[in-house]
């Protein structure tokens, strides 16, 4: 059984890579993360999981065969990719990209610092 967070976050935040991921709506862990006006470099990725389950409107607006087939695969604006990662000093984060477009104008999705954990899980 995974252990509580020790600090609870969800805040926005700006992503650092490296070289930019290749495909925007499906991006690989990040090199590292400004957090209230702070950068943390990424030193490890320690897991990562996808969720495509939809939510809020976007829930019910499928028939059950394409929602079956979305919730595998993803669809255009549905999905979340998580990331446990330890950055340099030894703390530990998840995070995610949401892939949900804020509105008409910003389509990018947006990343979120979910909490802090403790080094150990």
């Amino acid at each position: 059984m995974e252990s509580p967070p020790l600090q609870f976050i969800d805040q926005l935040i700006e992503v650092i890579f490296d070289t930019p991921p290749a495909l925007e709506k499906t991006p690989p862990c990040p090199n590292g993360f400004t957090w209230n006006g702070e950068i943390y470099r990424v030193e490890e990725m320690l897991a990562e999981w996808h969720s495509y389950e939809r939510r809020g409107r976007m829930a019910d607006n499928m028939t059950p065969e394409h929602a079956a087939q979305a919730a595998s695969k993803g669809s255009w604006g549905v999905g979340r990719f998580f990331f446990r990662v330890q950055v340099s000093g030894g703390r530990v984060f998840d995070l995610y990209y949401d892939r949900a477009p804020e509105n008409a104008d910003k389509r990018k999705g947006r990343w979120v610092l979910l909490a802090e954990r403790t080094a150990s899980g």
